[in-house]
Order: C-alpha cells, then sequence, then structure tokens
C-alpha cells in the first residue's frame, strides 16, 4: 500500500471572494471548479465551508469562528517580491507584517486571505544566494548568512542543477 499526499484544503466562507484573493492577487490558476470546491493548479484548494460541513459532518453548521486561527500558513515564492507586495498593498489585504528579511536573508512578508489564513509570499532561495553573491559575499559567507550547504550556493552560483 502507498499513500501519498495530494492538496492541502482551505475552508472559506465566501468561495467567489477567495477564488478571487488567490487568482488576482497570488497568480493562482484553477485547475478545477466545482462550484464550492476548487482545486488550484499549485496543489491547494479552496471549500465554501457550509458545503463542507454537509459533507462531512452531516450538518448544516456554517463553521463560524473556526477558520483563519492562526495556525496554517500557505507559502508561496516569487522573484519580484517588491511587485507582489505592493499588488497586495494596493488592493488593502490586511497585512500580517510588511516585507522584510527573515534572519536567514530570504525577503518575506505575510497577509490574510479573506477568511483570516495567513499566506506568505517570499523570495526563492536561489534569488536570495545571488542577491548575496552580487554584494561581493563569498560562497563560503553566504552558506554560513542563508544556512544553506556550501555546496548548493556553489551550484546555484554556477547554474548547475
Amino acid at each position: 500500500m502507498s499513500i501519498q499526499f495530494q492538496s492541502s484544503v482551505l475552508f472559506v466562507q465566501d468561495i467567489a471572494a477567495s477564488c478571487n484573493f488567490y487568482e488576482t492577487l497570488l497568480d493562482q490558476e484553477v485547475d478545477m471548479d466545482f462550484g464550492p470546491n476548487i482545486g488550484f493548479k499549485g496543489g491547494f484548494a479552496i471549500w465554501q465551508i457550509d458545503h463542507a460541513a454537509q459533507i462531512i459532518h452531516e450538518s448544516l453548521a456554517n463553521g463560524e469562528g473556526q477558520l483563519g486561527r492562526k495556525n496554517l500558513e500557505l507559502y508561496f515564492e516569487t522573484p519580484d517580491i517588491e511587485a507582489a507586495w505592493n499588488r497586495l498593498l494596493d488592493a488593502d489585504v490586511w497585512a500580517l507584517h510588511p516585507l522584510r528579511e527573515q534572519p536567514w536573508g530570504q525577503r518575506v512578508f505575510r497577509v490574510y486571505d479573506p477568511d483570516g489564513h495567513i499566506v506568505e509570499v517570499g523570495e526563492p532561495m536561489p534569488a536570495v544566494i545571488h542577491r548575496f553573491l552580487e554584494q561581493a559575499l563569498t560562497p563560503e559567507a553566504v552558506a554560513e548568512r542563508t544556512g544553506m550547504p556550501l555546496q548548493i550556493v556553489q551550484q546555484i552560483a554556477t547554474g548547475i542543477k
């Protein structure tokens, strides 16, 4: 027997608003749209809470008060972190914190989706490594700063996969 992970699912109050958030602001592409359940090509899905409660719990509970409990985070990456931050800022999205550098050098920001789920957007680690190398840090210094193995830093620096 083999069990493989397939997807994470977020329960949402308003499927249209949540779909719009992920499509418009985070460039996610819908893979399958079943109305109250929408799967994105990125490997996660959203499910209308009242529909989910009926299917899973066989009740009409709307799940109010149970969404966005600050105990789950979806993580996305973009090489254009400033543009992503500005897009979400312009859309008046509720920010958990602005664009900032993490201790390992990666620039990230975190916002809340329409249901209060935490969404993190960060720059890819290869971009972080290239940024540090462009600042004249040695590969050894970059490995130390990022916590990445020196071999990985060297592979990224030379373009070897």
